[in-house]
C-alpha cells in the first residue's frame, strides 16, 4: 500500500479543522467555568422548575407494571428446562475392566517391541 503524500492543501484543511476544534472546544471550557463561578448569563432552564416527584403509590405501581412486562416476556419466550440427569459414575468393577484391559494392551506393545 504506497503512502499518501502530505500536500500543502491537506495540511492546511487539517490545521482548519483542528483549530476549529479547538475554538468548540474553548467555548465550552468557558460555559463550564461560567457555570461554576455562577456567573452565568443564561442559568439552565432546569434551574428555573422544581423537580417532579413521584409518589410511593406511583413508583409501586411503576415497578409492579414492569415485573409483569418482564414476567410475560420470559414466559413466552424461554421454555421450561429439562431437569439435568444425574451425572453418571464408574463402578470399582467397571474401573478394574478397565486396568486388566489397558494392562494386557501395554503387555501387547513391549512383546511387540522385543520381537
Amino acid at each position: 500500500m504506497a503512502i499518501p503524500k502530505l500536500t500543502d492543501q491537506i495540511i492546511d484543511a487539517a490545521i482548519l479543522g483542528f483549530e476549529e476544534q479547538k475554538r468548540k472546544i474553548d467555548a465550552q471550557i468557558a460555559d463550564l467555568r461560567s457555570i461554576r463561578s455562577g456567573s452565568a448569563a443564561n442559568p439552565p432552564a432546569s434551574a428555573s422548575r422544581p423537580r417532579r416527584k413521584m409518589s410511593a403509590a406511583g413508583r409501586k405501581a411503576i415497578a409492579e407494571a414492569q415485573r409483569k412486562r418482564w414476567a410475560a416476556s420470559k414466559g413466552t419466550t424461554e421454555a421450561p428446562k429439562a431437569a439435568k440427569a444425574p451425572k453418571r459414575k464408574l463402578s470399582a468393577a467397571g474401573r478394574a475392566n478397565i486396568v486388566a484391559a489397558l494392562k494386557k494392551r501395554l503387555a501387547a506393545q513391549k512383546a511387540a517391541v522385543k520381537k
